[in-house]
């Protein structure tokens, strides 16, 4: 009697978990379904959060084309300047030697061109040596112009307004032939980067309208689709998207990151 109640109770044991297993995968599967329908008032549409982040038009790292210290950081980081502004100096005293050295060549060259010339009105003066003097001359405007050129490079002009966001040199440090000085952005014009679906390549286009929530600034701005990527990602099966925000937002700034909400339509969701 005993044995057969034990049976019983496991018995009942076992409807109760097979029950208890099959409610709770009911509830499981409601509520993935819930989450998986279209939002109220969305039909055939679902709403896609992507982080994404800001980063400048225009960048660049100033390099050294010479080999010589630094004499003068104009605008240290973080610092803003304006396009044609000098960012930085180079001591360039042995380029300026060599600069009046040519120029004092090329006005050597000039006078014995010049010597040369009235004596071949006189009939006194060869042919060879005339041709060689204006070859003198030419060859000494060379070295000049080759003086100036290299001595503008003692100067970093400033391609477009900005700031600087690293600074990786310090005054009176020698520097070497390609080494970075100061890496510059454009901090006017942003862009949103970001990751999406490449099959969804078949209705996103620039000028598509979205909404991007910024962590840092705690605020949703509107943005709009600006450039969409030539070639998609055949592993991730995505594509790069840049947008840009609309509106003039000075707390923005590069770096910055947040989440972009996308309205899609229901079959281009992930």
């Amino acid at each position: 009697m005993h044995g057969k109640l034990h049976m019983r109770v496991r018995f009942d044991l076992k409807i109760f978990v097979c029950t208890w297993l099959v409610l709770l995968s009911v509830a499981v599967y409601s509520q993935i379904s819930a989450a998986q329908s279209p939002l109220p008032g969305t039909s055939g549409i679902e709403r896609q959060q992507i982080r994404a982040q800001l980063s400048p038009v225009s960048h660049t790292v100033l390099s050294s084309e010479l080999g010589a210290i630094v004499s003068r950081i104009a605008v240290r980081e973080a610092g803003t300047f304006r396009q044609g502004d000098v960012l930085l100096t180079l001591d360039c005293s042995l380029q300026q030697a060599q600069l009046r050295i040519a120029q004092a060549e090329l006005a050597s060259a000039e006078v014995v061109l010049a010597a040369n010339v009235r004596l071949d009105q006189l009939n006194s003066v060869g042919k060879l040596d005339l041709d060689l003097a204006r070859v003198a001359k030419d060859k000494a405007e060379a070295e000049v112009q080759m003086s100036q050129t290299l001595l503008a490079k003692c100067e970093l002009i400033a391609p477009f307004s900005g700031r600087v966001a690293v600074q990786h040199v310090r005054e009176r440090q020698y520097v070497q032939p390609g080494e970075p000085l100061l890496e510059i952005f454009d901090d006017s014009l942003l862009e949103l980067e970001f990751i999406v679906p490449s099959h969804w390549l078949g209705w996103l286009e620039i000028g598509y309208g979205f909404e991007v929530s910024i962590d840092e600034t705690g605020r949703v701005y509107p943005a709009k689709i600006s450039r969409i990527g030539a070639r998609a990602d055949a592993v991730s099966q995505t594509v790069k998207v840049s947008a840009t925000v609309d509106g003039e937002n000075t707390e923005l700034i590069a770096g910055m990151s947040g989440t972009v909400q996308v309205v899609t339509p229901s079959s281009a969701s992930y």
